[in-house]
């Protein structure tokens, strides 16, 4: 019987790229999914067709250009330039593998119109989301947040971040509403406001991040990949396979049987990383998310025609607990024909009519041909898989960018490994011939 270091089950992102970063370290690891494709509940659907018969939706009577022109990503996440995907992108060299491009534009929803997000001391004085004296403050906290070093007390301006919360920051900088809001909800990305009586570390943090990924790209601090969400999985399973790793597609896996604490079945391993969907009696559920996938053939209203771009409609703005995201993408990053747009509406259900709850959302997309509705559970692992050296992964969150799930990420590597995930001065190992390549 073979034995493996670490098994993986599943393909989606965050399972493909714990599956590189062990190679990475060294580790023989066999990658199993039940599909036939990468991605599992994060796939890119393609063709077209596709999406309409896994929606059940029929479909229209006048093809939307040609079909292999389409990747619609089931859950779209942007990333942030400077954040910690990127970082990762970075260290395992994946970005050989995948082509990215800026999304065009940034916008929060506000009084029934969406706006543009102001990241910059010369966006925050042209904003129409502030008045004058606002301005003035919200450039404050801006220059604050930019020079701040949690290693250098000299950059606290005499407040501890530890212990001083985000509601006496805003007030220290004398903030109004309005200008919490936003900066709370589009530039920290908060889905609530329980960060207002948080140590303000984390959302200071937060608010320098968005501000130097946008300084790399002047029209938004989010990059996409072309072609789509589905890129990622299949660039980290040919750095798996770069370093040994063994990847079996369209394999079933029925249960896990556990032998003196260790997995076996037709495989031994000592460890187990996987997708919530293959151990549902070590997962629970949180809650629901749902997502609406809308085709345009128009950009969106005041996002001065962009032909990607995130909108945040905080949850004040909608009578909710929790936020609403928009992600708009097109022909631009190569997921769709020509002149046609995909936005994709997400949030955490909170009534027994999630598609409801959207409603504010979809009203933004009007006129729209075509949605294909999801409502999703969301699942958590039961214990930190310590014990059991069985390692479950989160279910995706309604956000539509990936700082929640790179948080995951470290957190599993962190509890599979011992070790944070580091990337300053980290080594790569010599690459070897993989199963996939010998064949």
């Amino acid at each position: 019987m073979q034995e493996y270091d670490i098994i993986v089950l599943g393909t989606g992102i965050k399972e493909c790229i714990l599956s590189g970063l062990m190679s990475l370290n060294g580790k023989k690891v066999l990658h199993i999914d039940r599909n036939s494709y990468y991605g599992g509940e994060s796939a890119s659907i393609s063709p077209l067709e596709q999406l309409y018969k896994r929606f059940k939706v029929p479909r229209p009577a006048e093809p939307l250009g040609r079909g292999k022109e389409w990747n619609i990503d089931l859950i779209p996440k942007f990333f942030l330039a400077s954040g910690e995907l990127v970082k990762i992108l970075v260290h395992t060299e994946v970005t050989r593998y995948v082509d990215f491009k800026v999304i065009q534009g940034s916008y929060v929803y506000k009084g029934g119109k969406v706006h543009k997000v102001p990241g910059t001391e010369e966006e925050a004085h042209a904003s129409d989301l502030m008045g004058m004296f606002d301005r003035r403050r919200f450039r404050k906290l801006l220059l604050f947040a930019l020079n701040f070093d949690v290693r250098n007390p000299g950059t606290y301006q005499d407040m501890d971040p530890n212990s001083m919360s985000v509601r006496d920051l805003f007030s220290h900088f004398d903030l109004g509403l309005d200008a919490m809001e936003f900066t709370g909800h589009a530039i920290a990305l908060h889905s609530s406001d329980s960060y207002l009586d948080q140590p303000f570390l984390e959302t200071i943090n937060r608010i320098k991040l968005y501000s130097e990924s946008l300084s790399r790209h002047s029209a938004s601090p989010y990059i996409y990949p072309v072609y789509g969400m589905g890129e990622l999985p299949q660039g980290f399973a040919r750095l798996n396979a770069e370093y040994g790793g063994t990847f079996l597609l369209n394999r079933a896996v029925n249960e896990v049987v556990m032998d003196n604490g260790r997995v076996k079945a037709l495989f031994l391993c000592k460890q187990l990383i996987c997708d919530p969907k293959y151990v549902p009696n070590r997962v629970r559920k949180v809650g629901r998310v749902i997502r609406v996938i809308c085709l345009l053939n128009h950009p969106v209203k005041n996002t001065h025609e962009a032909q990607s771009c995130q909108i945040i409609i905080p949850h004040t703005q909608a009578n909710r607990k929790s936020d609403i995201y928009i992600s708009v993408v097109s022909g631009a990053h190569n997921v769709a024909a020509d002149g046609v747009y995909i936005a994709t509406v997400s949030t955490a259900a909170e009534t027994g009519n999630p598609e409801r709850e959207v409603q504010p959302a979809l009203e933004l997309l009007e006129p729209i041909m075509q949605k294909f509705v999801s409502v999703r559970h969301l699942l958590v692992p039961n214990d930190d898989g310590k014990r059991s050296q069985i390692f479950v992964s989160r279910s995706y969150d309604a956000t539509n960018h990936f700082e929640a799930e790179c948080e995951d990420i470290k957190d599993m590597y962190r509890r599979i490994t011992g070790a944070e995930l580091c990337f300053r001065g980290a080594k790569r190992h010599q690459s070897h011939n993989s199963d996939e390549d010998s064949r």
